[in-house]
């Protein structure tokens, strides 16, 4: 990976903001994420139900250091603090996701207007400070009492989907301009039902793939049911699109390789896009399938919203239940803190496949760098090699759009520090750093960096920009 020192001082800094104004429209969307487990908490509070989070999370052992969401950030209470930061920062639009148990605690049925006051009051706080609002459906957190009664792997889910989506676009189409049916889908079947990673915690083939198929069913549904009730709103999916590379040029892990890129990278946008699944993919999904599925699952969308992170790694494995065996990447490729490749060609390629694939406007929805950020003696957080990981994974965007790819917008996961999963609270993705016992919010050397190229992009003539990293020291020193 890059030095910081060689990535994020002002020269450098102002070569990037002039690539970017020749290369980007003035349209161009630049924005943060996050999703309502990992930050919102008030897990039980104004009459939210449990989550398959809230319960898997009870499990010993599954999340380090016995984690959970249940206060997270604590974005419930502190939203306003939230968007106030956003402002700050220059940030331009921000997507979130809905709790679906916060406002439906059973999944369907009775609605809890309390859940659904507290997204008003965010939608509402988010337009007043020229924020614009993007909505996720869906972000992994079904409500336990769905679970219960067979969650994805029960046909039935995918009109229970479409109710939901109905009742956030009556209440929410409005005002919130983007909607996205469903985040990640290939990681939440995939690690839920293939490898008990996460909630459901199973490892059972034929349930992981009726689950593939009714998430995409209830796309289809939620789709039709977000442009009956939410008529202005543009709409698409999130998906998580990562290279799969064999762990060795062997037949065996390239065979490997071949799976899992079905299973990640095109169990959904394939049916949802283009109206079928891939080869490997439809001989297993093919029982769990009734005349015109794949009508109701290809609905038309209005964009394409990918995640990215770094290239993926398979192996053969004798017995393997999918196949395919995970990975980790070789010893000699740069890696962040936490070991993800850093390999910013491959994102540029995926960017260029996916245009040419799909015919979609793109919008890079999440793109990051996940590290053990700790305060430093001054009370900052100066994390430049997150700083240096954003620039050249923002020049690869920028070339793949030279390229003739129609990518419109770019967010950095995460707004905040936040429950990370698996990894519990160890784990840190945000641009702002959270002190968790006190919940007090530090902007990183990286907020003070992103605010800074968006500044400068937006205000043409004036490329004196600092890439700042707050109070403390040089933006460009060595780590």
């Amino acid at each position: 990976m890059t030095k910081p020192s060689q990535s994020t001082g002002p020269n450098s800094l102002t070569a990037q903001v002039e690539a970017e104004r020749h290369v980007l429209g003035p349209d161009f969307v630049w924005g943060v994420s996050t999703s309502a487990y990992q930050i919102e908490g008030a897990a039980a509070v104004d009459g939210r139900g449990p989550s398959v989070w809230d319960h898997y999370c009870r499990g010993p052992g599954r999340i380090a250091d016995g984690d959970s969401g249940d206060v997270a950030c604590d974005h419930y209470h502190r939203y306003a603090e939230d968007i106030a930061l956003m402002r700050e920062l220059n940030i331009r639009a921000y997507r979130f996701s809905v709790a679906w148990p916060r406002v439906l605690p059973a999944g369907r049925g009775a609605v809890n207007e309390a859940g659904l006051s507290f997204y008003d009051r965010l939608i509402d706080g988010l337009l007043a400070a020229g924020i614009e609002p993007w909505l996720c459906l869906y972000h992994w957190d079904l409500p336990q009492a769905l679970q219960d009664q067979g969650g994805w792997i029960n046909r039935e889910i995918a009109g229970w989907f479409a109710d939901y989506a109905a009742l956030i676009g009556r209440r929410f189409g409005d005002r919130v301009p983007h909607i996205a049916t469903f985040n990640e889908p290939s990681v939440f079947t995939l690690f839920g039902y293939g490898f008990a990673w996460h909630p459901p915690g199973l490892t059972d083939a034929a349930a992981l793939h009726q689950a593939i198929h009714h998430v995409n069913l209830a796309h289809g549904a939620g789709v039709d049911a977000l442009r009956a009730h939410a008529p202005r709103a543009s709409i698409g999916a999130i998906h998580n699109v990562q290279p799969a590379r064999p762990l060795t040029p062997t037949a065996g892990d390239e065979a490997a390789a071949g799976l899992l890129d079905e299973y990640w990278n095109k169990a959904f946008p394939e049916p949802q896009i283009l109206g079928h699944y891939p080869p490997a993919l439809a001989r297993l999904i093919e029982p769990h399938v009734q005349a015109g599925d794949m009508e109701r699952i290809c609905r038309k969308v209005d964009w394409l919203g990918v995640n990215h992170y770094s290239p993926l790694y398979a192996r053969a494995a004798e017995g393997a239940p999918l196949g395919f065996a995970w990975a980790d990447a070789p010893d000699n490729v740069p890696k962040t803190q936490m070991g993800w490749q850093v390999d910013t060609n491959a994102f540029r390629d995926v960017l260029i496949v996916l245009d040419r694939r799909y015919r979609l406007p793109i919008y890079v929805l999440e793109n990051g760098a996940g590290a053990a950020d700790k305060l430093d003696p001054s009370g900052n957080v100066v994390d430049l090699e997150r700083v240096g990981y954003l620039a050249v994974y923002q020049a690869a965007l920028h070339a793949a759009i030279a390229a003739g790819a129609d990518v419109r917008g770019y967010f950095v996961w995460s707004l905040l520090d936040n429950f990370e999963w698996g990894s519990g609270y160890g784990n840190r993705f945000g641009l702002i750093y959270v002190d968790y016992p006190t919940q007090r919010r530090i902007p990183k050397a990286s907020a003070h960096w992103y605010a800074n190229v968006i500044r400068a992009i937006r205000a043409p003539g004036n490329l004196e920009v600092d890439p700042g990293s707050g109070p403390s020291g040089r933006p460009d020193r060595e780590t």
